[in-house]
């Protein structure tokens, strides 16, 4: 089999364009030359990919089932053209960013889609570590950027830029004892409570304990989820909850010693002694830019 992309090309110029001599005219050939490489490829595949009886040829059940594979093998080469032009312009072949949960989707999701328009053939992979989880990928190279919690002692080997502040609120469950009362602290201390786990054993995944009875969990999601079948209270990122405050599966109890929710710093964070590539130091801009 000798079938070639000029072949397909053809076919497909002919299928969108409705005769051989408009697709000649798309891509600047004679009606002779795309009539001839669309016979060769009816050789080259022992499949009639259109029927020549009318004005206009017309598709056969082989030709309507090729073309789909012709479409994809054509997509894919324009593919790897990108692919090829990025790597020549020095653009990463592959780019890791490693966000913690506090981070707000809604803003994650807004980078992203910027970065699929500009870098749309570097190959993304998103981690979603938990506090200094983050800065432990970016130090050991696995993460070219993070997007974390701030530590009271980062890393001396790591960049940051402050993005924002997040607010903390405590929640339990409706029918939890917590909600039927105004908390005190000392009433925090007295009840389970579930808090975000980290790989690490350090003291910073304990900023934020109170309880004597803690359980640890990963995923502030499944925090959210095990709060509302009443396992205990939280302290959780407040574009978590929002929708189950909304909603009442969770509420936030008034606390007798705060009138304010507890806020988290997020910062940037990248390795001093890694150089960023073209796509890392668009994202890192872009990243800093929506949180100023």
């Amino acid at each position: 089999m000798n079938l070639s992309l000029e072949q397909l090309k053809a076919f497909i110029a002919t299928v969108d364009t409705g005769s051989f001599s408009a697709a000649g005219r798309q891509l600047g050939k004679a009606q002779s030359v795309i009539s001839t490489a669309i016979s060769n490829l009816e050789v080259d595949l022992d499949n009639t990919l259109f029927e020549r009886t009318g004005r206009y040829p017309k598709l056969t059940p082989a030709g309507e089932r090729l073309l789909v594979e012709a479409r994809v093998i054509i997509e894919r080469c324009e593919h790897f053209r990108g692919v090829a032009q990025s790597l020549s312009e020095g653009v990463e072949s592959q780019l890791v960013l490693a966000v913690d949960e506090l981070y707000p989707e809604v803003k994650l999701g807004a980078l992203m889609e910027a970065f699929s328009h500009h870098f749309p053939h570097v190959e993304l992979e998103l981690l979603f570590p938990s506090m200094e989880d983050v800065s432990c990928l970016v130090l050991e190279g696995r993460a070219d950027l993070g997007i974390m919690w701030r530590q009271e002692i980062l890393p001396s080997a790591l960049n940051f830029h402050t993005l924002d502040w997040i607010s903390l609120k405590v929640v339990c469950a409706p029918e939890h004892d917590l909600a039927h009362q105004k908390v005190g602290w000392e009433e925090l201390k007295r009840y389970r409570q579930l808090m975000v786990a980290t790989r690490n054993h350090s003291e910073e995944k304990a900023r934020l304990r109170v309880a004597a009875d803690v359980w640890w969990v990963e995923s502030q999601w499944v925090i959210v989820e095990l709060v509302q079948r009443n396992l205990g209270w939280a302290c959780v990122s407040e574009h978590v909850v929002a929708d189950a405050l909304d909603n009442g599966n969770l509420v936030a109890p008034i606390l007798d010693f705060d009138d304010h929710d507890w806020p988290v710093a997020l910062e940037l964070v990248w390795h001093k002694q890694h150089s960023l590539g073209k796509a890392a130091t668009w994202l890192r801009s872009a990243v800093i830019a929506l949180n100023t």
